[in-house]
């Protein structure tokens, strides 16, 4: 069985716990987009780790992980990644392998992924990684992947700083690239969880463009990504946070406004603890956006939804969320691909009672109060998609599971 989980919003909606919750059933995990501008935090025991390329699951002794062919990898970013590992006990040697045909990233890139950014008279935010810059080279024929570090004439082609860099990682590189098409069909009878990168309102084609990632983010890509046919998606879940967040420029309808409710954008940001895994930088905030949020389970065919964050609003006497867009007049409830129609959008909200009580002591759904779920359920109205599991905390037991994804 195959089970994908992509984040339904910008990013940041807490993937990588979710991943990692769900390992515990799975054989192997794939990552299948993105490189080490994404960020996943974990934690076990109130220990924390942050993870960019490396998939959740690697945290389990027992389990196989793979960087997917829709990747782009940093070899030093990734081997920094793995030492941290190894010097924390989790040993990942036989357990990690890369797709052949992944693209990596070189140093060069991350400069010219600055410098195209500050030319554009809109900058999008880069992180300044070279991820954009690997992408774009892979479209336009120009890239270079695992499966040509031991093809002389295609190194010959490369400029001597990239040859010079990759030196000293093509032995290890090129010990742990396999053929994922071959991995997959040896799996085809056991449980593989297929992890995405940043988020649905962040995939190149029906995200926020050009605000947007440049892999994909959507459930699609994940067959992609694991060299595979989209038939042999078994179930989409689509991660989302109570509210709504996002880094970088673009479109968010939803955004508090930081002068008029400073207090609340402040609240949620430090109590969500709404800062950059990878960069550091503070995220923007804002309401949860259904209008989004149903576009993002309708354009991905999200079969379940994770509800995370939910007990940032423990405190709160009341909550509100976006359940349409006001755009010059006109009452908006489909979500529009125009970024000139999307900054003139302003959210109409809806309010909802506080349950003024902690989530994290309920086991189950039924303990938690009647406020907290009258508000999930409206949201599962709207969207017209289930939420299968609610996450209470960043601990692996602060989970609620209202339907085991892994049941056909």
């Amino acid at each position: 069985m195959n089970v994908v989980v992509i984040g339904a919003q910008w990013g940041d909606e807490g993937k990588g716990k979710i991943v990692d919750f769900l390992a515990d059933h799975a054989d192997a995990i794939v990552r299948y987009s993105g490189g080490a501008n994404a960020g996943h935090t974990i934690v076990i025991g109130g220990e924390q780790y942050a993870l960019h390329l490396v998939p959740s699951g690697i945290l389990y002794p027992d389990k196989t992980v793979y960087l997917g062919t829709g990747m782009v990898i940093d070899p030093e970013a990734l081997f920094a990644e793995l030492s941290m590992l190894e010097e924390r006990g989790i040993s990942w040697e036989g357990r990690v392998f890369i797709s052949e045909r992944a693209h990596l990233v070189l140093p060069r890139y991350r400069q010219l992924d600055k410098e195209r950014d500050a030319l554009r008279k809109k900058p999008i935010g880069t992180t300044g990684r070279g991820i954009g810059t690997t992408y774009s080279m892979k479209s336009e024929r120009d890239g270079i992947r695992l499966a040509d570090l031991t093809w002389k004439e295609k190194m010959d082609e490369l400029e001597p700083e990239d040859r010079e860099f990759l030196a000293p990682y093509i032995d290890r590189l090129v010990s742990m690239r396999i053929n994922i098409t071959a991995e997959m069909q040896k799996l085809k009878s056991s449980c593989v969880l297929m992890e995405g990168a940043q988020g649905a309102m962040l995939d190149l084609d029906s995200g926020t463009y050009p605000f947007v990632s440049s892999g994909m983010s959507c459930s699609a890509g994940a067959a992609c990504g694991a060299g595979i046919g989209p038939r042999l998606l078994d179930r989409v879940l689509g991660v989302f946070k109570a509210y709504s967040t996002r880094v970088g420029n673009g479109p968010m309808p939803t955004e508090f406004d930081e002068q008029s409710q400073s207090e609340l954008y402040r609240f949620v940001r430090d109590t969500g603890r709404e800062y950059g895994v990878t960069t550091g930088r503070p995220r923007r905030c804002g309401y949860l956006d259904l209008v989004a949020l149903r576009y993002a389970c309708q354009v991905n065919t999200i079969d379940g939804l994770v509800l995370t964050h939910l007990d940032i609003y423990d405190t709160l006497d009341e909550i509100e969320a976006c359940v349409a867009y006001e755009i010059d007049g006109t009452r908006v409830t489909d979500f529009p691909a125009s970024i000139d129609e999307l900054n003139r959008a302003k959210p109409v909200l809806k309010k909802f009672s506080g349950w003024k009580s902690s989530l994290k002591q309920c086991k189950s759904y039924w303990d938690m109060p009647d406020a907290a779920r009258e508000y999930i359920e409206f949201i599962e109205a709207y969207t017209e998609t289930p939420i299968d599991i609610i996450s209470v905390g960043y601990e692996r037991t602060e989970t609620i599971v209202r339907r085991n994804p892994w049941k056909k």
